[in-house]
Parts: structure tokens; sequence; C-alpha cells
């Protein structure tokens, strides 16, 4: 029986695989089963830090709100603020309120004072 040589279909797998594999350390990098295993670990990773990263960017957003609300006594807590937010319907979103926050502080005072006036003006309806 003739040898059958099993080249460049096996070894264009292993290089697929390795190519993959390249940023990593080690035996991580160089051996095609370990890298294997390691792809489906970074696979499962990337997967589950997708979900992850949206959830620390919302907290990440809340928490440079609240600093700035806290700093000057515009407001005593976020919760406050995002709730009187709601209540006059000028919505806008964390990451747009963040960003505000950090750029441009004065903005959150005229939004602070927006509701400000507005509740004023409700409380002298009221009183009429």
């Amino acid at each position: 029986m003739t040898r059958v040589k099993r080249g460049y279909i096996a070894r264009r797998r292993r290089k697929k695989v390795c190519l993959f594999g390249s940023s990593f350390r080690g035996a991580h990098s160089r051996l095609t089963r370990t890298i294997a295993q390691q792809k489906i670990r970074a696979l499962v990773s990337a997967h589950r830090d997708r979900d992850r990263q949206k959830r620390d960017f919302r907290r990440l957003w809340i928490t440079r709100i609240n600093a700035v609300i806290r700093e000057k006594g515009v407001y005593y807590n976020y919760s406050k603020f995002i709730h009187d937010l709601y209540k006059r319907q000028l919505l806008l979103n964390r990451k747009i309120l963040a960003q505000i926050a950090i750029l441009n502080k004065n903005c959150i005072y005229m939004i602070y004072n927006e509701i400000i006036k507005n509740e004023d003006s409700k409380e002298y309806l009221e009183i009429i």
C-alpha cells in the first residue's frame, strides 16, 4: 500500500488556529492544542464581557454625574436629580449627562436651574 502524505489540509487548519493565538504568551501561542483551548476560553470571555461592558459603562456614567452634582451642592444626590429630570420631561440619557458633567459643568447648572424654574412656576400656579 502506498503512503499517503497528509500535508496541507491539516497544516492549513493548524495555521489558522496559530494565527488566532499569535498574541497569546508562552505555550499558549506555540502549541496547537493549547491554542485551541485558549481560543475557546477567549471567545467565551469576549461574549460574557460584551454584556459586562454595558453594565460597567452605565455605572461609570452614574458615578460621574453623581460626583458633579454633589460637588457644588446642585442636588442632594443622583437619584433625586434623575427623578426630577423625568418629572420635567427633560429626557437626557446618562451617557450624555456624564459627558456634559465632565466637559461643561455650567451646563449641568443650567439644567438644574431649568428644573427649579419649572418647579417655581408650578408652585406659583397652585397658589393662584
